[in-house]
């Protein structure tokens, strides 16, 4: 499936990437989207919809929410739709992401898979599915915000410090330093 990554700008682009980050993410992972769609109006954050060639201009198949600090770009949110699942669709998107950040340090979390949870399984998945993908381990996991993030990186090294940093500075001081090493 040949992926566009676009700039989300129209209201209809903003509210079907809404949509998806509502659906996708658990609340205690999500931060209030007028936040993220401020930070984008200020230049912190990039908001982008991910097309599939050949359908619709407008049907989005996929999100990906990013930050950017000092050559280091932290995919702070990515989603597929339902029904683009299991269909390459992720690969796609994420090849294409690592396509566009080649020449940066391009990182992402997942939930943590040292720790008991409902989800486990899901969370090996997820694990193996980035793997598959050649994201790798950082090293080191992190507790942002009350949860336990895995860091993993793709053909880089960023220290927890840089990664850190990038919280800081799209978030401020305080919330940066709310994410904290684990172990």
């Amino acid at each position: 499936m040949e992926i566009n990554l676009i700039s989300a700008e129209t209201s209809a682009q903003l509210t079907e990437i809404e949509k998806l980050y509502m659906e996708a993410f658990p609340e205690n992972e999500r931060k209030p989207f007028s936040l993220i769609t401020d930070q984008k109006a200020s230049g912190r954050v990039e908001i982008l919809a991910a097309q599939c060639a050949g359908l619709q201009e407008d049907n989005i198949v996929g999100e990906a929410i990013l930050a950017e600090w000092n050559g280091v770009v932290l995919l702070d949110y990515f989603a597929v739709f339902s029904e683009f699942r299991s269909r390459g669709a992720g690969t796609d998107i994420l090849k294409a992401l690592q396509k566009r950040y080649h020449n940066k340090r391009f990182i992402l979390e997942i939930e943590s898979t040292d720790v008991p949870a409902e989800n486990y399984e899901q969370r090996q998945k997820r694990k193996q599915f980035y793997k598959r993908n050649g994201m790798q381990s950082l090293g080191y996991s992190a507790d942002v915000f009350g949860v336990e993030m895995e860091v993993l990186g793709y053909q880089c090294e960023v220290l927890f410090e840089e990664y850190q940093a990038v919280y800081e500075n799209v978030n401020g001081k305080k919330y940066g330093e709310r994410v904290v090493k684990v172990g």
